[in-house]
């Protein structure tokens, strides 16, 4: 039993592992930072995936999130992200980064 006790510590420095030098921060992807500015021409157009592809294409997101009408989002800010709201008709009204 106290052999067990002494292996116990060896054990757990094994499993350890070594932390990365610069862990990644949620919601921030390397080189990717949303802007909404000359997105402005997609406002009324059909929110569909060709369109969304170009919205971040123009934007410079890395996350696209569509929000149907009545719909809550969550309130974390991303800036690689930008979001697309849509009418009933699935037309976009407006869009915001974060």
């Amino acid at each position: 039993m106290r052999r067990m006790l002494f292996l116990v510590p060896a054990l757990l420095a094994a499993c350890a592992s070594n932390a990365p030098a610069n862990p990644p921060i949620h919601g921030v992807t390397p080189g990717q930072k949303c802007t909404t500015a000359g997105t402005a021409q997609f406002i009324g157009r059909s929110g569909t995936a060709s369109t969304g592809n170009a919205i971040k294409r123009a934007s410079h997101a890395a996350v696209l999130r569509w929000s149907p009408p009545n719909t809550m989002l969550t309130m974390d800010y991303r800036e690689d992200r930008v979001t697309v709201w849509v009418d009933s008709a699935k037309r976009i009204t407006h869009m915001r980064c974060g």
